[in-house]
């Protein structure tokens, strides 16, 4: 199955366009979890069982698991088990470097943790993702602009007359390999957003900055889905993983979820 497949039946049996981050910080889970030696991992699965029809995806950031060592990479493993395999599970590590290094990335990301699709960092070049794309049924993201304050400052430069986030965009177009070539494209810069989606018509967008980071959705929404009508993969992480500091942290991140996928879905309709 092409990930483009698994993400369409998802977004379509949730009725969702909206990605959870499992950005998990143990030191902002409720306190009673903090002492078990599971604390994270116990985390997470609540919140997946209780998110679980109500998204298209998920997506783990690797700092916050590397962050705490071998710990760190049980608990990330035990995560990625704990995801129904219906839903795909992107993990956001910005992997790119020369392509020996590539390799073991792509290994690691496809085959020990065998997640879905991974973001990756096109700075050196087509050969540093190819291993990606030799995964059969897997998709890259590729960062095109980003959703952080600085982000115009690099990938808004010109380069032969067009913003090198532009060019990124065609660069991920032209691609080939078993595995798609998505986008990542930040809601806080509405104007790049529509750009990016101009210049690169069937690109999926993994689009983080809505949320706690106050992007816009409706931008989002008007110029997420490719021209193949799949969705975006909008992306939410401390509003929902910490609606609430007590031990009804599943339900409120249940009604957080919910609640913007209902504010996407008033959009699409809109």
């Amino acid at each position: 199955m092409l990930f483009t497949d698994k993400l369409r039946a998802a977004q379509a049996r949730a009725n969702s366009w909206l990605c959870v981050g499992l950005d998990t910080d143990i030191a902002k889970i409720p306190a009673a979890l903090r002492e078990r030696d599971d604390a994270v991992v116990a985390f997470n699965r609540a919140i997946v069982e209780a998110t679980g029809d109500v998204v298209c995806a998920y997506k783990p950031n690797l700092a916050f698991y590397l962050a705490r060592g071998r710990a760190g990479m049980d608990a990330l493993a035990d995560t990625v088990a704990a995801i129904p395999r219906d839903i795909p599970v992107i993990l956001d590590a910005k992997f790119g470097d020369i392509e020996s290094s590539s390799q073991g990335y792509a290994r690691f990301a496809f085959e020990v943790l065998g997640v879905d699709a991974v973001t990756v960092s096109p700075y050196l070049g087509a050969d540093a993702l190819a291993p990606f794309l030799a995964y059969e049924g897997r998709a890259i993201f590729v960062l095109a602009h980003t959703s952080n304050p600085s982000a115009q400052a690099l990938q808004d430069a010109v380069v032969d007359g067009e913003p090198l986030y532009v060019r990124v965009a065609r660069m991920a177009a032209a691609l080939d390999g078993k595995a798609e070539a998505g986008l990542v494209v930040g809601a806080t810069f509405p104007n790049q957003l529509r750009n990016v989606r101009q210049a690169n018509p069937a690109a999926v967008f993994l689009i983080p900055g809505i949320g706690a980071q106050g992007g816009s959705l409706e931008e989002t929404v008007a110029f997420g889905a490719n021209a193949a009508g799949v969705g975006p993969v909008i992306n939410a992480s401390r509003s929902i993983l910490y609606a609430s500091g007590g031990d009804d942290y599943a339900d409120a991140a249940r009604a957080a979820a919910i609640k913007m996928r209902d504010e996407i879905n008033l959009k699409r309709k809109t």
